[in-house]
């Protein structure tokens, strides 16, 4: 469902505070629950609608988060799966649905906090011509990344390349940078597509500079290495 198909009119749902994660549209995640307001959120969820306001913490080390302590745009989901382990925890899987604003985040005498969200519409400042060009850049400094990066599978690029809206392109790409998660927000926060893909090419980038400057760096460590090696070879004999 994209931000368009979602509700126009405000709605109240039960608030996930995510610590050190940003969950986007269209994308399914595992999370691990243990704070007692989150697992009864969880909780009202699977007994309404099963929809859930996924909404990343300004700072992870706050361990009673309260309205101020979350930030405004975060993501509408549905709870596909919700599973309580044997240590008390719940491990759950949610899909993202939309990008939303939420306002009046607070508990109002319940036991986990809610909030009024409006869903936001997704627009673009630039001609098409100019969002297809972004998109194909952004793409392309993708794969050079992936080429660098052995953590992320090279298949994704065939999954990418599939992909034909750029706005689900770009929030696919963001969900699989290791990028902060100050910088995911703003990435989030970006309804502006050309703005979005504007982010994420720049936010590529450094990472591609990142990798390059490590890979040099790691090629400096093993010459040394192998020069201190051979040396005392050649000392011993």
């Amino acid at each position: 469902m994209t931000s368009s198909d979602a509700p126009k009119t405000q709605t109240r749902l039960p608030v996930l505070p995510l610590r050190d994660v940003v969950v986007f549209p269209e994308m399914a995640i595992p999370l691990f629950v243990g704070r007692e307001e989150s697992m009864r959120a969880l909780e009202a969820a699977m007994a309404g609608d099963k929809r859930i306001a996924l909404i990343a913490q300004k700072s992870a080390d706050t361990d009673d988060p309260n309205g101020g302590d979350l930030y405004a745009v975060g993501t509408v989901a549905t709870v596909l799966q919700l599973l309580k382990l044997p240590d008390g925890t719940i491990k759950v899987l949610v899909e993202g649905i939309s990008r939303a604003q939420f306002r009046e985040i607070s508990d109002q005498g319940e036991t986990y906090l809610t909030a009024d969200l409006a869903a936001v519409d997704e627009e673009s400042r630039a001609a098409s011509r100019e969002v297809e060009a972004a998109t194909k850049s952004l793409l392309s400094l993708f794969e050079q990344f992936i080429k660098l990066n052995r953590k992320i599978p090279p298949e994704l690029m065939t999954t990418l390349s599939g992909i034909e809206d750029p706005g689900r392109l770009a929030d696919t790409i963001a969900a699989h940078l290791g990028i902060r998660v100050q910088d995911k927000q703003r990435v989030l926060e970006a309804v502006d597509l050309s703005e979005r893909l504007e982010l994420l090419i720049g936010f590529v980038s450094g990472e591609i500079d990142l990798q390059q400057i490590e890979k040099r760096i790691r090629g400096r460590v093993k010459s040394q290495m192998e020069r201190a090696s051979a040396s005392t070879i050649s000392t011993s004999r």
